[in-house]
């Protein structure tokens, strides 16, 4: 592989825009990643999650020779293809990327239900971030109250409604900024999403820095 012919480090195409700022804040803690500070370019495709699943390979092809490695992410919600696992549209997805010029440099992410799924830790940043701290009734008992957790589930469901209903609350209007601020404060270590973990472990592959005492 020359090197030479790669100009930047990361494409990243997204399904909208609050998993556009989500991704900025995630790529702008590379310490809390282990990975090195990385030259990253984030496209929102028009047709949202379909779009991104139909269409990646195509939509990437132009950047091919100019970056490194791309990654394609969208939700499993809305794609089209709900009745099929996560891990069998990830799979779909990079053998197209590997045909279309990207060979073993591409990764998908399909966030199984959507993107809100991690969003919702038990970390105390969160409430800060949607200004819960108001509210007389802890985040978690409001969850339950309103039936969107279960006793044995660690996390709300359907999680975005969950969350548009939590933002209602507070009277904080919705905007992918809330994502980036979200991405920016919660540690990283705390999701355990499965999607997650492996967006964490295809940056760590392509960008990792080995050392030790890393911030979470």
């Amino acid at each position: 592989m020359n090197d030479v012919k790669f100009q930047r480090d990361l494409v990243v195409l997204v399904s909208d825009k609050n998993m556009e700022y989500s991704m900025r804040g995630i790529l702008e803690r590379p310490q809390s990643l282990g990975i090195k500070k990385i030259d990253f370019v984030i496209y929102t495709h028009p047709k949202r999650d379909p779009g991104c699943y139909v269409g990646c390979h195509n939509y990437l092809l132009r950047e091919v020779n100019k970056f490194h490695h791309a990654l394609v992410m969208f939700d499993l919600e809305g794609c089209g293809r709900e009745y099929l696992k996560r891990t069998d549209l990830e799979n779909e997805i990079e053998k197209r990327l590997s045909s279309s010029g990207w060979g073993n440099r591409a990764a998908a992410i399909v966030i199984d239900p959507e993107l809100e799924n991690w969003v919702w830790s038990d970390s105390p940043e969160l409430d800060v971030v949607i200004e819960w701290k108001g509210i007389s009734t802890p985040l978690r008992f409001w969850l339950k109250d309103k039936n969107f957790l279960a006793d044995n589930s660690p996390k709300p469901y359907p999680p975005k409604k969950a969350f548009e209903d939590a933002l209602k609350k507070v009277r904080k209007p919705r905007s992918a900024s809330i994502y980036k601020q979200i991405a920016d404060k919660v540690s990283l270590k705390r999701c355990q999403d499965p999607a997650f973990l492996k967006l964490k472990e295809k940056l760590f592959q392509w960008f990792a820095v080995h050392k030790t005492g890393l911030n979470d």
